[in-house]
């Protein structure tokens, strides 16, 4: 049985590394759900697995799925993917599975957050949500690490680190209405505090328009390294995205990060605006209780949600004018990683991308 601390990780001495840190391995959950993945998801099965293939090249990556789904995933995976029986409500792993935090000896637990769907029975995107809720802690007793439960609604693509003591987060996401409404701002920063073990964080207003999580910040402003971020960005004031940058680039130009360093932003244009055409929207099932997909629809498309690996960066892609940009300032931002582009636009449609649906295991060392 999987060990729970009745403590925190900064305590113990414990801290988040940053996702460049050496992986043993990466999370991610099959797709099934047909109210959010048009054609009964077989489409994004399809990108789930390029994304699983991609990541396996340098470190194990391990695939949870429902019974139901079990013999169709394991035929589509490749072998040397693991695939694990697991019930789950959809299958986002980097807001349900849990965040791993290290030591300086190499020793690797879980952080185990409250998941309420992104807002819960505010605003939350689908009802019930108890298997996803639960998700964390069967992937740390599976992988035979000890847990800490934390007290606070939170995804973890909510939070950004440096592994040095910084973290990014987004006052529109965390202060949500239906995630922590009985906390303040300085309690569930220092919440963060005490389970990432962190000392700085960045709180930014707002993150990607129409971002259908409140506002993410693995969708709009992420670490690169120590002292350097990537930031979503458009050229087009008249763009909503516009102000929602600047507001941030602000924010980022006046702030010092835990190690007293100036930030060095990189600006990632936005593709599109990228929309959902009728074709796609009559695809996904209508079922009350879940956010529609409706034709016109704008998406929170970003090059900001992709996947740090331990030899190769997986970055989305849209067939987009503004693909080669984004893939070139990849390759000279996560040198000597390989860039492997992959369509991104049938992960999109389900609510995130890259990012969204993997979660990386640290190996501590």
């Amino acid at each position: 049985m999987v060990h729970t601390i009745d403590s925190t990780p900064a305590a113990d001495g414990y801290r988040m590394p940053a996702e460049w840190a050496h992986h043993t391995g990466c999370w991610l959950v099959w797709p099934e759900r047909p109210d959010n993945w048009r054609l009964g998801a077989k489409p994004a099965q399809a990108a789930f697995t390029d994304v699983a293939t991609a990541i396996a090249e340098t470190e194990q990556v391990t695939v949870a799925v429902s019974a139901r789904q079990f013999d169709n995933a394991r035929s589509q995976l490749p072998d040397h993917v693991r695939v694990v029986e697991m019930s789950n409500d959809d299958s986002w792993m980097r807001d349900i599975g849990p965040t791993f935090v290290v030591n300086d000896a190499g020793d690797v637990r879980g952080v185990d957050w409250d998941f309420n769907a992104w807002g819960g029975l505010v605003d939350g995107l689908y009802f019930p949500w108890a298997a996803d809720d639960a998700v964390a802690r069967k992937v740390c007793e599976i992988e035979g690490v000890a847990r800490y439960k934390a007290p606070l609604v939170l995804e973890g693509g909510s939070i950004d680190v440096d592994g040095e003591g910084t973290v990014l987060v987004t006052e529109e996401c965390l202060l949500s209405e239906g995630r922590n409404p009985d906390l303040s701002k300085d309690e569930i920063t220092q919440h963060l505090r005490d389970y990432l073990g962190a000392e700085v964080v960045v709180w930014l207003p707002y993150g990607v328009y129409l971002d259908e999580t409140n506002g993410h910040v693995d969708n709009f402003c992420r670490f690169v390294r120590p002292g350097v971020v990537m930031l979503t960005w458009t050229d087009d004031a008249a763009d909503p995205q516009y102000e929602r940058s600047l507001a941030a680039l602000k924010v980022l130009e006046a702030t010092r990060d835990a190690k007293g360093r100036a930030f060095e932003v990189v600006k990632i244009h936005q593709p599109g605006p990228i929309f959902i055409t009728a074709e796609e929207a009559a695809g996904v099932d209508s079922i009350e209780g879940t956010l529609p997909r409706e034709e016109g629809d704008r998406l929170a498309g970003s090059y900001v949600n992709s996947y740090i690996g331990n030899d190769v960066v997986v970055l989305p892609v849209f067939d987009d004018a503004h693909d080669d940009a984004a893939v070139a300032a990849y390759t000279e931002l996560f040198a000597p990683r390989r860039i492997v582009t992959l369509p991104g636009r049938e992960i999109l449609l389900g609510g995130g991308n890259i990012h969204c649906i993997t979660q990386q295991q640290p190996s501590g060392r």
